[in-house]
């Protein structure tokens, strides 16, 4: 089956990559073989590709920058979308599709159910929530949330820098939700496509955090690995002392047991995937 990975180079498409079935003849593109934004030409690269799967793990993700540039966010999140679902229909290929909690306010007390009510509160949030939109009854949609790999550009990695370099931080602590190993998630959406699964799943690993209970854990693990020389001071913060342009959900667990029953697994708590992302990240120097 050929298949097209888009967002090839962000920390999701390296893990779709790396955990690719052996059935999946693997072509995958970022920015540099073909600009999101423009519809033409991405339309002209999906006829040479000619695939019979897209999985689109390309994505506007600057949160805070889409509030002055929601344009742009929306011709990725949602014109691109469209673009590629339409591609799908005229030659009967199939589509998966990743998304985010943003889509959800925040303001519940149980975990979203993938038919839960979305009120995105950030133009991120809202672009993500038109893209959804944009999808047939036959695709996957897999919404996640704070993601993190080894070698990537995510909060693990740059509280392991902030550590090395300060005696004492600050992290959000009234913000909650579930870390997301991308090899988990990736291996999650294989296992959608192989079982010819459609409609929507949530992906996270099990268990709750906030930022602050994960960057002290990220503490933790990384000096048990020899990542930190030492474990510094970290105080809870409030999203009030931290304010950001965009507004980030205070809850945003999501309910993941309608995949794990689609998949027959066994949820795995997420500072058991953080300690192999750090042994890999050990690896990598």
């Amino acid at each position: 089956m050929r298949v097209l990975i888009t967002g090839a180079n962000g920390q999701l498409g390296g893990a779709l990559q790396r955990t690719a079935p052996a059935w999946a003849d693997i072509n995958a593109i970022d920015v540099e073989d073909v600009d999101l934004t423009d519809s033409a030409m991405l339309t002209a690269r999906l006829v040479v590709e000619a695939p019979d799967l897209i999985i689109n793990a390309a994505a506007y993700t600057a949160v805070d920058k889409a509030e002055s540039d929601e344009d742009t966010a929306r011709a990725i999140n949602v014109d691109a979308v469209a673009t590629m679902v339409a591609a799908m229909e005229s030659t009967g290929g199939r589509f998966v599709h990743v998304s985010t909690d943003y889509v959800f306010d925040g303001t519940a007390s149980s975990p979203y159910l993938p038919d839960a009510p979305r009120n995105p509160q950030s133009a991120y949030g809202r672009t993500k929530a038109e893209g959804e939109d944009k999808l047939r009854r036959q695709d996957i949609l897999v919404r996640t949330a704070w993601v993190y790999e080894a070698g990537g550009a995510n909060f693990v990695r740059t509280m392991i820098r902030l550590m090395k370099e300060r005696e004492e931080l600050g992290v959000v602590a009234d913000q909650i939700g579930a870390p997301t190993w991308a090899t988990g998630l990736a291996r999650t959406i294989w296992g959608l496509v192989e079982r010819e699964a459609t409609g929507t799943f949530h992906h996270s690993d099990a268990g709750v955090a906030s930022w602050y209970d994960f960057a002290v854990a990220i503490a933790e693990e990384a000096h048990s690995l020899g990542l930190l020389a030492r474990i510094p001071t970290i105080r809870p913060l409030t999203t009030a002392d931290y304010p950001t342009p965009a507004k980030r959900p205070a809850f945003s667990l999501l309910d993941c047991r309608a995949t794990r029953a689609a998949l027959d697994e066994t949820p795995v708590h997420w500072r058991t995937h953080l300690r192999l992302m750090l042994k890999e990240e050990a690896k990598l120097g």
